[in-house]
């Protein structure tokens, strides 16, 4: 859920709010900020948020209302995320669903971050916009990589709704069961959930 400006900055001491309400004022002007450093003022303020605004969740929700007030296009969009460090790629892929661009656009960020053993960045990755845009098979891999990786499945969005009567899914876990259990690794108790919820009747 996206934090509210009021939220945040009644979670940040009198530096850090003066900050955000400068930074957000950066991105609401949109162009008509001069560029610093060949760059808009409030993507300069994006990097910053880290040292800014202290905590790293409140750091997070600071990216994360920027982008959505700055509203950028997708070659902002992946040239931030191309650059950015892990905690500035999180915070796109949470802010997704708030911003213009098309899921043609959008999808392939969440595909990267799924490639990556990252569990911070694979557990953004399977929100709102993953379940909304992501192909069958793509999602069911996606499941797969939060059950290898550790990544609770609780952070899936969506998951009781896309996995209800899913038999490739199914089919899927029963076999990375089966392996784990061969190679003598334990099954995560996830699996068994996601199991029930395909078989669950709506």
């Amino acid at each position: 859920m996206l934090t509210t400006r009021e939220e945040l900055l009644a979670r940040l001491g009198p530096e850090s709010a003066a900050w955000l309400d400068a930074a957000l004022a950066d991105a609401d002007s949109g162009p008509d900020v001069p560029a610093r450093r060949g760059l808009p003022a409030w993507e300069l303020r994006f990097a910053a948020a880290g040292r800014e605004c202290g905590l790293p969740e409140a750091a997070e929700a600071a990216r994360v209302l920027l982008l959505h007030t700055a509203r950028p296009d997708q070659a902002t969009v992946s040239r931030l995320y191309a650059r950015g460090t892990g905690a500035e790629r999180r915070a796109i892929l949470l802010a997704l669903p708030h911003l213009p661009i098309t899921p043609d656009e959008g999808v392939p960020l969440i595909e990267d971050a799924l490639r990556t053993n990252d569990t911070w960045l694979v557990a953004a990755a399977v929100g709102p916009y993953a379940a909304a845009h992501l192909d069958a098979h793509t999602w069911r891999h996606a499941i797969l990589k939060c059950l290898f990786t550790g990544v609770p499945l609780a952070a899936v969005a969506g998951i009781g709704d896309r996995a209800r009567g899913d038999a490739e899914l199914a089919r899927m876990l029963k076999d990375f069961a089966a392996e784990r259990s061969a190679a003598g690794r334990p099954v995560p108790d996830d699996l068994q959930h996601v199991l029930a919820l395909i078989t669950k009747e709506s």
